[in-house]
């Protein structure tokens, strides 16, 4: 039997969970929206847990996406501090089904939208349940990480990716002894080109980090609390606190329950629209089918966000909005990295800039065109290559190597 004026299921207190939520009810979505998420907290930002907030630089209630009287005008209802036992659908095709909450609560909807995220990858090791081992997601987490590098003399990261990275420039800024280990050859391998790589190495060599690349960890060592981790190379590192940093695990169960094809994430078109076209998945729960560089997971807030836009407008029968440029942030230190573009299957890289003055870009080309850039404390660089993109324009490699060619004079290249 098909439900009925059930209104929209959002599943994930995300950052696309919100944003697809308050989209729905900007497009004029009819009947009710419920949000739901596992968190008693309002939903809030995840970035600056690395960042600002673990330094102690920003207030948790200043990580709140939306006040609780933003939910309230918009007629959303948000359920928090729940998760979903079962989700069944009635109908598929008209996506009309019931959720069964762990309390107990049984939701219908027309409409279902899963925002479910992700969890950290998590070591399988020996000691790996001891004290003083941390992950980084969400805001428990990052209190309890503040905690304990108050009183931390040696401090271990595991995972030389973005998020191991930040925490490991504030570890050190706190005056901590830090080791980064990373079991590939360069840092940020999954991301930047090896020049980059290079850079970030020499960069927080140059702060005082260690770095062990091409090394893994074997051990986590201690009685009750971790005194040390045991490296591939028959090391031990003495250790206080040991950060992991090794990936995200996207939430997929509820997607699998209801016959959803995922394969490291939901699979997505780019309509945000699942192999069930009636439900929709937006953030980093999904992988998106993309026409030039095949599947990919974008994990950033401007992809949740612009995904859970396309998401609502899919669920409303509504054309999507026009697709931006993916873009991402790292703050490292004193060291911000703006990327703009998809760098995969580049031939080849154009270096702009000096990177010993800490100010530079790298430009990313494919058959000549360029396709991204990676831009070390050059907000200018970056925001003329993303307009450029934008409009679907390149720059001849000669231009962008070339720091005395003007930026305007950049922007009308082609």
């Amino acid at each position: 039997m098909a439900l009925k004026g059930s209104g929209t299921l959002v599943v994930g207190a995300s950052q696309a969970g919100v944003e697809l939520a308050a989209s729905l009810r900007k497009l004029g979505a009819p009947g009710p929206i419920t949000l739901l998420g596992g968190e008693t907290r309002l939903p809030y930002q995840r970035p600056p847990l690395s960042k600002a907030f673990l330094k102690g630089e920003l207030p948790e209630d200043r990580l709140a996406l939306r006040g609780a009287d933003f939910y309230a005008a918009q007629q959303i209802e948000l359920v928090r501090g729940e998760w979903i036992d079962e989700i069944t659908l009635t109908d598929a095709g008209l996506g009309n089904g019931f959720a069964v909450l762990r309390s107990g609560r049984t939701l219908d909807f027309d409409r279902l939208a899963l925002t479910t995220g992700g969890t950290p990858r998590r070591l399988r090791i020996p000691g790996s349940e001891l004290a003083g081992i941390h992950y980084l997601r969400d805001v428990d987490d990052a209190v309890a990480l503040r905690h304990d590098l108050a009183a931390a003399r040696d401090v271990v990261v595991v995972g030389g990716g973005f998020v191991g990275l930040e925490a490991a420039a504030a570890a050190t800024a706190a005056g901590k002894n830090v080791t980064v280990v990373e079991a590939a050859d360069r840092l940020l391998a999954r991301a930047v080109a090896p020049e980059m790589s290079g850079f970030y190495l020499a960069a927080h060599q140059r702060r005082g980090t260690d770095v062990v690349l091409s090394t893994g960890v074997t051990a986590l060592l201690g009685r009750d609390r971790v005194t040390g981790v045991g490296l591939s190379d028959g090391r031990t590192l003495p250790s206080d606190v040991v950060v992991v940093g090794i990936g995200l695990v996207p939430r997929t169960e509820l997607a699998e329950q209801i016959g959803l094809a995922c394969a490291g994430g939901i699979l997505v078109d780019e309509s945000a629209r699942t192999s069930v076209p009636s439900v929709v998945a937006a953030g980093d729960c999904t992988i998106l089918a993309h026409p030039d560089h095949g599947t990919l997971r974008l994990e950033s807030v401007p992809n949740a966000i612009a995904q859970a836009k396309t998401a609502a407008a899919s669920l409303l029968g509504l054309a999507a909005p026009v697709a931006g440029i993916p873009w991402f942030w790292s703050d490292q230190a004193d060291l911000k990295l703006q990327i703009a573009g998809i760098s995969s299957g580049y031939d080849q890289t154009v270096l702009r800039g000096d990177p010993g003055s800490e100010r530079f870009s790298l430009f990313y080309y494919r058959g000549g065109r360029l396709i991204a850039i990676d831009a070390v404390n050059a907000p200018r660089d970056y925001m003329a290559v993303r307009k450029l993109l934008e409009a679907g324009r390149t720059v001849p490699p000669q231009v962008a190597a070339d720091t005395e060619v003007a930026l305007k004079e950049l922007l009308r290249a082609a």
